[in-house]
């Protein structure tokens, strides 16, 4: 009897210590982060979205563009090439959502000020009020650092088609042949592909940790 527990004693100890093995096995297949999503026209609400790209499914990425940053120098694509970048849409006299949203950049700012891996990139949606001299006002009033996020004005109507028919990220005021746009709250994460990977409430601080985790989740993509 004596040496049946002995040996069953051994079993238990063996058992155990595979048990604990598969597990670990398990719970490091299940902890994996999953891939960030691709964010296609189709996905985002019509209200957001040009209407000639609404049905759009796949192979949608931001265009080309040319924009002036806070600084006076010509910011487009390039300037963002092999980058990932948060993007939003803003104005400097906006007086509602525009300071927390520019708040919660300035945070992420903070967090990606030595990554070398990631910008940030503010669009005025009143690009004749934001001038050059306003945008450098702001950028220095809150603190912006200038290798790590353009400010950016320009052409009005360059601009709106970005934030609708790139970014996907603006409402249109519904003014005809005015270009006319109403900026929403969101953030817009963008991969070194220039395509959309996650939209983030600009205004809520829930919202900002999730986003600084899916940066986290796409830069692994980048690392093999």
């Amino acid at each position: 009897m004596l040496n049946f527990f002995k040996a069953y004693k051994k079993f238990a100890i063996v058992f155990a210590i595979i048990s604990i093995i598969i597990i670990s096995i398990f719970y490091n297949i299940l902890k994996v982060d999953k891939p960030l999503p691709i964010y296609q026209p189709a996905d985002v609400s019509t209200e957001l979205v040009d209407s000639t790209i609404q049905h759009k499914i796949k192979y949608h990425k931001i265009a080309d563009f040319s924009l002036i940053n806070q600084n006076g120098d010509t910011i487009t694509q390039e300037t963002y090439k092999d980058k990932i970048y948060v993007a939003d849409f803003f104005f400097t006299t906006c007086q509602t959502i525009c300071p927390i949203m520019t708040d919660n950049m300035v945070d992420i700012q903070k967090e990606i000020k030595n990554d070398d891996e990631v910008m940030l990139l503010s669009h005025s949606v009143t690009p004749k009020i934001d001038s050059v001299a306003q945008l450098k006002r702001y950028a220095i009033k809150k603190g912006v650092i200038d290798s790590k996020w353009n400010l950016v004005t320009g052409d009005k109507g360059e601009i709106y088609r970005l934030a609708r028919k790139s970014y996907l990220a603006v409402k249109d005021d519904g003014m005809p042949d005015d270009y006319g746009m109403v900026h929403t709250e969101n953030f817009m994460l963008i991969d070194k592909k220039r395509q959309i990977r996650g939209y983030y409430d600009g205004t809520k601080k829930d919202e900002i940790k999730r986003l600084l985790q899916d940066l986290k989740t796409l830069k692994k993509e980048y690392e093999d």
